[in-house]
């Protein structure tokens, strides 16, 4: 059957412009490849929209509020009436452009990308055809394609749940007013966040965890601590729990949790992410449709399907707005034939921004004993170090250090406390770049610092 003739011709076509997308489309233009740039919702993709930036003004809003309650402490009286509008403004005004990617789309095009706004599909080997949002199908021929599809949140198949108006992230940071009382299921990075922010603003908040503790991809350590800190802040933490139902009516929500009912206004499903691989076409270019991720080497190229490269989300390798960046620059010297560093992934780090922060990087102690490793564990108490005991209220926290003790090298971390996520950039550069225990136990740490509770974790290392 013979093909039609392409309403466009590429070098390169980018299908999903999140960070990633962006910046390899942007990349790609610039050094004058002809570039077309495909997404079916917003330049520049979950991250500033919904994700990363407008949770962290929420976050930082509400992390001022739970400062004015040491006051009394460590300054004096304060008088505070929390007031979520300043933070809906911030997000809409600053951070979103009231949900507008003109900016984005802008940039791109200056880069000399062309951008369109559809629905892209494979057609076939360097085949793409694209729907449009008045229906105009158009079809796009190119040497290279490249998938950073992203994922979106995923809806549990809890009795009851479906058709009510239940939200997600990408709700929670559109409100402009807050409910009295919420539920959130899913004790991830995205509910724990989330449950703080609102439990500090005064919303009565349950927040439900199926597995055993929240944070799982974390050392329990840090789970536990941190589910303390929550129910401080008011929350109730419910862990082991499972949702057997969730009712709608009358403008409120019940749901059944082990028996018990628990009313709330409102219910955050925060549950994980769904990756969008689904109907994009990968039977076309012979890959099975129905996988949740896509193998790649350490390239970014899709083994089998010759000129079909993908980064971000659904390539597996974690599903952070930094993983995608690193892999869109590693596809951006692939397709420009430069050379430079394979992908690695040993290292990667990740933080929660709950205060305290919970940041980590390689394995977890468990993962590592798993993986056939001699290991050791160092820990130290951050809120016991000079700097914590000066802290004061809110200077809890925790280092672990994990050995591989037959190489002399960190290969995981986790960091808990103020500014977690900056004391686990040390941390970081330890475990990627192997350097030896050995050295991280001599070195000169300033004094006194947060980081220097690293010290004591790897002189405890055992």
């Amino acid at each position: 059957m013979e093909t039609s003739a392409a309403d466009l011709q590429a070098d390169v076509v980018v299908i999903g412009l999140g960070p990633g997308g962006e910046a390899l489309a942007t990349g790609a233009a610039n050094a004058g490849k002809r570039v077309v740039a495909i997404d079916r919702h917003l330049v520049g993709g979950e991250c500033p929209y919904y994700g990363c930036i407008p949770t962290k003004m929420m976050v930082r809003a509400a992390g001022t509020l739970a400062e004015a309650r040491y006051a009394g402490e460590l300054a004096g009286e304060v008088t505070l009436t929390p007031d979520w509008t300043p933070v809906a403004h911030r997000i809409s005004a600053e951070a979103t452009t009231g949900w507008d990617d003109e900016i984005a789309v802008r940039r791109l095009q200056d880069a000399g990308a062309e951008v369109l706004h559809g629905v892209a599909r494979l057609a076939g080997p360097g085949r793409v055809e694209v729907t449009t949002p008045d229906g105009e199908v158009r079809t796009i021929e190119a040497d290279d394609v490249v998938l950073n599809t992203g994922t979106r949140p995923a809806a549990p198949p809890i009795p009851g749940l479906a058709g009510t108006p239940y939200w997600t992230n990408r709700d929670a940071v559109r409100v402009s007013e807050l409910p009295e009382s919420l539920a959130i299921i899913g004790g991830g990075p995205i509910g724990c966040e989330l449950a703080q922010v609102f439990a500090r603003f005064g919303v009565a908040v349950t927040l439900i965890q199926h597995g055993p503790r929240l944070l799982p991809a974390d050392e329990p350590e840090a789970a536990d601590l941190l589910a303390d800190v929550l129910a401080d802040d008011g929350v109730r933490v419910l862990t082991s729990a499972t949702t057997e139902a969730v009712d709608y009516a009358g403008g409120l929500f019940t749901l059944t949790v082990d028996g018990e009912e628990v009313p709330v206004d409102r219910l955050l499903i925060a549950a994980g992410r769904t990756p969008n691989l689904d109907d994009l076409g990968l039977e076309t270019v012979g890959l099975d449709p129905h996988q949740r991720t896509l193998d790649v080497d350490d390239r970014m190229r899709v083994p089998g399907a010759p000129g079909l490269w993908a980064i971000g989300d659904i390539t597996g390798h974690g599903a952070f707005t930094h993983v995608s960046m690193y892999q869109s620059a590693i596809a951006l010297r692939g397709l420009l034939d430069a050379e430079g560093p394979a992908a690695a992934y040993h290292a990667v780090p990740h933080v929660t921004f709950t205060d305290p922060e919970v940041g980590g990087v390689g394995l977890t102690e468990r993962a590592a004993r798993e993986a056939g490793l001699n290991v050791r564990v160092g820990r130290a108490d951050l809120g016991a170090s000079s700097r914590g005991f000066t802290h004061g209220p809110g200077g809890r926290g925790l280092v672990t250090v994990v050995e591989d003790a037959d190489r002399g090298v960190l290969v995981g971390a986790c960091v808990v406390g103020p500014a977690g996520g900056e004391i686990l950039g040390a941390l970081a550069v330890a475990v990627h770049a192997g350097v030896p225990v050995d050295v991280l136990g001599t070195m000169i740490y300033a004094y006194p610092t947060f980081h220097r509770a690293i010290e004591t974790a790897v002189g405890g290392l055992r």
